[in-house]
């Protein structure tokens, strides 16, 4: 009961569920207590038959569920599992290419708040470092946005990781679910304003 009280009132402070896929009870961190959610079988998702995601494309990009799905995972704490969505859609890009860099990109950003939870800082720093050395190419090969994010932005993001801005104390660990990053990817294309 305190599990579900503690994730309800997380949603009824401002994160946004996806319309389409419950969110889990809580997000997985190594070694805080809370089963793996696909080797245990009182993990969340150990009952869950994947399916392989179709690859996304560059120029459709929000017509993924999958993708969606990531970033509202991401959004509201939910790293690890968000790292797992986007490693499928890695795989299904190919594993090479501007896609699969940029998911990539996303997965070490995910990783470094996994490792940010598990107040493992060294780890943490190795994933912002790699994840903004490939936003830096992908910037220069796709220009500044690419799949609806701003590259300069994730960037600046993966710089202020390295510079420690988002440290975690050792009682975060045991919490179900906490937003590390005081900001959010962008949950949707960008729209031009309605003229009257």
């Amino acid at each position: 009961m305190w599990l579900e009280s503690l994730f309800l009132k997380r949603f009824s402070e401002g994160a946004k569920r996806p319309v389409s896929r419950p969110f889990p009870p809580y997000s997985y961190v190594p070694g805080a207590g809370w089963p793996h959610p696909k080797s245990n079988p009182n993990g969340h998702s150990y009952h869950i038959i994947e399916t392989k995601p179709l690859p996304i494309a560059p120029d459709s990009y929000w017509d993924s569920q999958e993708y969606r799905h990531a970033i509202a995972l991401f959004n509201a704490g939910f790293y690890w599992e968000a790292h797992e969505v986007w490693e499928g859609l890695w795989h299904a890009a190919g594993r090479t290419g501007t896609v699969a860099s940029f998911l990539k990109a996303l997965i070490k950003i995910a990783a470094a708040a996994v490792k940010l939870r598990e107040c493992v800082e060294a780890g943490a720093l190795t994933h912002a470092s790699r994840a903004r050395l490939l936003l830096e190419s992908l910037r220069q090969e796709t220009g500044p946005d690419f799949l609806g994010q701003n590259l300069e932005d994730l960037i600046l993001w993966c710089n202020e990781i390295q510079a420690g801005q988002f440290r975690q104390d050792q009682a975060s660990r045991s919490l179900a679910v906490v937003v590390v990053y005081d900001r959010n990817l962008k949950s949707g294309p960008e729209r031009a304003p309605v003229e009257a």
